[in-house]
């Protein structure tokens, strides 16, 4: 181990120690064995890097975390290699040393064998008692944003994409983000011992990308060139919520950009400790079982990952500074599929209008002046997942909505595949943008005069709110006057309106989430009487559908309800998606901190390591301000 503290600074992306100013890389092969007694990925790994300065480097550094290396080759030959002190929060650098400084263009292999710790951000091992049907263990990574280079070392940064060669060995069935090999085992084998699977991702692709599972795994075709997998006791539950739309988004995807490029588009429902709505890994988008509801009310989850297809698989922000390139574009294109998909703009308004509610609740928990509420963020020094929020997704949308509005839907209509195909297998960041859509329209003076009113200091720069457009209201008309009258209702009960379960009849789930998101608005709370006959006669308390239950509970903590405690906890156990998880937690701090620190520890295991340090940073910050608090006061 190295004494000294190097960092290497990069051209575009703060959040990397790679020199890849200097190499970068072209292919990547894993040989990588499961072991889950040892709940440890261990192999090689070879990168075939090139170098793309002429004789200025004799050294190629990549990012690691957390990781133990046992032996560098480079072309073969035994390498001298350290790694450098660790620098939080991005791991420590690997240095490899180098006998000459290669030419321009030369290309090398390195091989690393490597072995992953305890200490891995991004993988979660789950035991079989943490699975649906308590037979086998169960493992799954989370690479993004800056957690490929605790599974192996890497160029851990958006702005190199490389081809990948997968050679897994596990005793249970594996998906990863690549075509799998026609011979790979389709089931767990009988005896305990290794199988081999194949996979090959023949489009290059940034390291978050990298993506492996593997468990009791079953699939099921749900499209023509689509299949579901996951768990056997889920399949046919997750067949049923997928087959009647998935086509449809991919067709209606390609109408808008060009044909897909990744040859198959399927899904793994995973566990319900995955942290996120879906995760886009090529080939197989990783999605919460919370996405199945039973009433195909929340696949649309589906259209936004797929739409990552062509955003940010394809065209990929440079840095995580400029996410929103990913999220905005990615959140644009899966509303235009929902309009297509479901009949109109009004549909995507409509999306459009939920979107902005969890935008203003990302907004206040930072703080309107904070710098993650901005467009364009400086990273520089700070953790990418300190930042994540619905931000880069909304304000990203509503960026682009705006220009869309400002020079109209036709015109944008023909900028969409020229941006796609201009930037395709390539990254970019938010100047690259504004200059391809100010030169896509150059010769066209009466939309380039439109494109001068943008003010993009300000879009990019501005922290808070962004312009609110006057979206089409149409679907949420029903819910706002629902809202409206329950608001009536708690100060003056004899204006005549009497909840009934009529009201909500023929509503989709998501009229119901936009009622609920105003009953959250309301600036007096809704008294706990009022909130305990809303969940009756609406049946708020025990549906199927996360995206209701988990806001009537907030509703319902708000209140003083403390009979919903009970509630809470009891999903908090079940869902490890961090959309739903921190904002309860967030609710039962304030309504009992002592409960929610003991369910916290109690789930804590439960969670992704994504998921359980942001919670912690939530739960025990909240602790250490009360407990502030109280001294003063004493």
């Amino acid at each position: 181990m190295a004494t000294t503290n190097t960092i290497i600074n990069s051209p575009r992306d703060p959040n990397t120690l790679a020199n890849y100013n200097n190499w970068r890389t072209l292919h990547t092969a894993t040989t990588l064995d499961i072991l889950f007694d040892q709940k440890k990925l261990t192999g090689n790994v070879v990168h075939t890097l090139k170098a793309i300065t002429d004789g200025q480097s004799d050294e190629v550094i990549l990012d690691t975390s957390h990781l133990l290396i046992h032996d560098v080759k480079v072309e073969g030959k035994p390498a001298k290699w350290e790694l450098l002190q660790r620098f939080e929060p991005y791991g420590s650098a690997l240095k490899i040393k180098l006998d000459h400084k290669p030419s321009l263009e030369k290309t090398i292999d390195v091989q690393i064998h490597v072995e992953t710790t305890p200490a891995c951000t991004a993988l979660q091992w789950l035991t079989p008692e943490q699975t649906s049907n308590k037979k086998h263990p169960y493992m799954f990574s989370q690479c993004q944003a800056i957690h490929a280079r605790s599974v192996f070392p890497c160029q851990d940064t958006p702005d190199v994409k490389a081809t990948f060669d997968f050679h897994i060995t596990s005793p249970l069935p594996v998906v990863a983000s690549g075509i799998a090999a026609k011979d790979n085992p389709t089931s767990p084998s009988t005896n305990g011992s290794s199988q081999v699977f194949k996979f090959h991702q023949k489009v290059p692709i940034p390291a978050y990308l990298f993506a492996l599972a593997a468990g009791d795994i079953a699939t099921a075709q749900i499209g023509p060139r689509s299949f579901v997998a996951t768990g056997p006791d889920e399949l046919k539950d997750c067949k049923w919520e997928f087959e009647e739309d998935t086509e449809k988004f991919l067709q209606a995807a390609e109408s808008l950009v060009y044909p897909y490029a990744w040859g198959e588009y399927n899904v793994l429902v995973l566990p319900p400790s995955f942290p996120y709505g879906g995760m886009e890994n090529p080939v197989y988008t990783f999605a919460t079982p919370t996405v199945v509801s039973g009433d195909r009310q929340n696949v649309d989850v589906i259209a936004h990952e797929l739409s990552h297809s062509w955003s940010g698989n394809l065209v990929s922000n440079a840095s995580w500074e400029h996410f929103w390139l990913n999220e905005g574009w990615t959140t644009y294109l899966e509303r235009r599929i929902q309009a297509k998909v479901h009949g109109g703009n009004q549909w995507r308004d409509f999306s459009a209008i939920i979107g902005w509610k969890a935008m203003s609740d990302s907004i206040e928990q930072f703080g309107t002046e904070h710098e993650f509420t901005k467009l364009v963020i400086d990273l520089k020094g700070k953790d990418p997942d300190d930042a994540f929020s619905s931000i880069p997704y909304e304000k990203g949308f509503n960026f682009l909505y705006y220009i869309e509005k400002l020079i109209t839907q036709k015109e944008f209509d023909k900028f969409v595949p020229h941006y796609f195909e201009k930037w395709r297998g390539k990254s970019l960041d938010s100047y690259d943008f504004k200059a391809t859509l100010l030169d896509f329209f150059a010769d066209d003076k009466a939309v380039s005069a439109k494109l001068a009113e943008i003010d993009w200091d300000t879009w990019f720069y501005k922290p808070g709110y962004p312009q609110k457009p006057d979206f089409d209201t149409t679907l949420a008309d029903a819910a706002n006057k629902l809202a409206d009258q329950w608001e009536k209702f708690i100060t003056d009960p004899a204006q005549g309106f009497r909840p009934a379960s009529q009201d909500i009849e023929g509503w989709s789930a998501n009229q119901v989430v936009v009622f609920l998101e105003r009953i959250l608005q309301f600036k007096e709370t809704l008294p706990m009487p009022h909130v305990n006959y809303m969940g009756y006669i609406y049946n708020l308390k025990e549906t199927r559908n996360v995206e209701v239950s988990s806001r009537y509970y907030q509703i319902a903590m708000a209140s003083g309800d403390f009979s919903i405690k009970n509630f809470v906890t009891i999903l908090l156990g079940q869902v490890g998606r961090m959309k739903f998880v921190r904002p309860l937690f967030r609710g039962l701090i304030k309504m009992d901190i002592d409960l929610a620190v003991e369910t916290f520890e109690k789930n804590k295991d439960f969670y992704h390591p994504i998921c359980r340090a942001m919670v912690a940073k939530d739960l025990f910050g909240a602790k250490d301000r009360l407990e502030s608090e109280n001294q003063q006061q004493a």
